[in-house]
C-alpha cells in the first residue's frame, strides 16, 4: 500500500499514518476520494484549507463571488492581494500552494437547479458551506436526488450548527435530511444575512473546522458521523449541546430540483399595474442618469452607519435597524429612492 504514495506524500501524511485507526488505509481512501465544496465564504475558507491538508485527492469548489475587502475579517483563504479576484480562482492558488499533490477543480458559478445535479455527479460528498436559504435546500434535495452525503454547517452572529444528511448508513437507507429538521423556510427577510446580522469572525474557523472533520470521518470510514444530530455551538457562552433528530414522516419526498427562491418566499420585484405604484428596481446606470439630469428624488441609505463611513453615495443615511424610528428623514413629496449593498435590506425597508 505504501507504494501508493510519493516519498514526499509520506512524509507529508506521517501523522495520519501514525493514527491506529486511520493509517495509511484511511489516507489512501482520502487520496481516491472527491469533495464538493459549495461556498468559498467563511465556512469554505477553513473547510477547503483542511480538506487540502490532510490529502483530499480531488476538491471541487462552486462560488461566483469575487473576494472582497469585508471578507478579510473571517475568509482566511484570501489576502488583500486577493481583492476583487473571483474567489475559485484565489482559492485555488492558494490551495495547490499548501498542497501540490491533490486536484483543484473550480466553477466560478452560482449553483442552480439547472447545474446541481451535474455538478454533484462528478463528486462523492458535498459539502454546503453557504449562507442562505434558497441554496440550503437546493443542496439538500440535488444530494437526496444524486445519492450524495450532504455535510452541512452554518453560522450566524456568535452560534454555529454542524450535522450530516442524507448519509448511506449500514442498513442501505439514506440518513434523515436537512427538511427532516427545516421542514419549510422561515418567511422570507425574518432572518437576517450576516451582512446585516454580523458574524463573529472566528466563528466560521471553528465551525468550518468541525465540518471538514466530519467530511474527512467519512471519506476515511473512521468515527462515527454526525448523523441524525446537530451539533450547536455558541461562542459567546462557549456552550455546546448536540440535538438528536429523526426522519420526519409529514415531508414530502423529493422527486425534482424546484424554483428555490420562490421557495423561500423571495420573489422578483412586480411591475405596478396600470394606475398604481409598485415595487421597482433600477439599475446603476438608472441613478446615476437621475443624478446627471439633476432629478428631483431623495436617495436613502439603509445600510449601517460603518458601511456608510466606507463608501457612500451622498444619500441620507437611514440604517433599516431603526428606520421605523427615523421614518420623519424621508420625505413625503418626492421620489424616494434606496439602496443598500446587494438589495435585500433595501426590500425590506420598502416594506417597512
Amino acid at each position: 500500500m505504501t507504494t501508493d504514495f510519493s516519498i514526499a506524500e509520506l512524509s507529508r501524511y506521517a501523522r495520519h499514518f501514525a493514527l491506529p485507526e486511520f493509517g495509511e488505509a484511511g489516507q489512501l481512501l482520502l487520496k481516491k476520494a472527491s469533495v464538493l465544496v459549495v461556498g468559498a465564504g467563511g465556512l469554505g475558507c477553513p473547510m477547503l484549507l483542511y480538506l487540502a491538508a490532510a490529502g483530499v485527492g480531488k476538491i471541487g469548489i462552486v462560488d461566483a463571488d469575487c473576494v472582497d475587502d469585508s471578507n478579510l475579517q473571517r475568509q482566511i483563504l484570501y489576502t488583500v492581494a486577493d481583492i476583487g479576484k473571483p474567489k475559485v480562482v484565489a482559492a485555488r492558488e492558494r490551495l495547490l500552494a499548501l498542497n501540490p499533490h491533490i486536484e483543484i477543480t473550480i466553477f466560478e458559478t452560482e449553483l442552480t437547479s439547472e447545474n446541481a445535479l451535474e455538478l454533484f455527479a462528478q463528486f462523492d460528498i458535498v459539502a454546503d458551506g453557504t449562507d442562505n436559504f434558497p441554496t440550503r435546500y437546493l443542496v439538500n434535495d440535488a444530494c437526496i436526488l444524486a445519492g450524495k452525503p450532504n455535510v452541512y454547517a452554518s453560522i450566524f452572529r456568535f452560534e454555529g450548527q454542524v450535522a450530516v444528511f442524507n448519509f448511506l448508513e449500514k442498513t442501505g437507507e439514506r440518513s434523515p435530511n436537512y427538511r427532516d429538521l427545516f421542514p419549510v423556510p422561515p418567511p422570507a427577510g425574518l432572518i437576517p444575512d450576516c451582512a446585516e446580522g454580523g458574524v463573529l469572525g472566528v466563528l466560521p474557523g471553528i465551525i468550518g473546522a468541525l465540518q471538514a472533520s466530519e467530511v474527512i470521518k467519512i471519506l476515511a470510514q473512521v468515527g462515527e458521523p454526525l448523523v441524525g444530530r446537530l451539533f450547536i455551538f455558541d461562542a459567546a457562552t462557549f456552550t455546546m449541546r448536540t440535538m438528536k433528530f429523526k426522519k420526519n414522516p409529514t415531508v414530502e419526498p423529493i422527486t425534482q430540483l424546484i424554483d428555490y427562491q420562490l421557495f423561500c418566499g423571495i420573489v422578483p420585484p412586480q411591475s405596478p399595474r396600470k394606475g398604481e405604484e409598485g415595487l421597482k428596481e433600477m439599475s446603476v446606470f438608472d441613478l446615476k442618469k437621475m443624478m446627471e439630469n439633476g432629478a428631483d428624488f431623495q436617495l436613502v441609505d439603509v445600510r449601517e452607519p460603518y458601511e456608510y463611513a466606507v463608501q457612500n453615495l451622498g444619500g441620507t443615511s437611514v440604517p433599516l435597524s431603526i428606520l421605523r424610528e427615523k421614518l420623519e428623514l424621508i420625505s413625503r413629496n418626492k421620489q424616494i429612492v434606496v439602496h443598500c449593498k446587494s438589495g435585500a435590506r433595501s426590500r425590506r425597508a420598502i416594506e417597512q
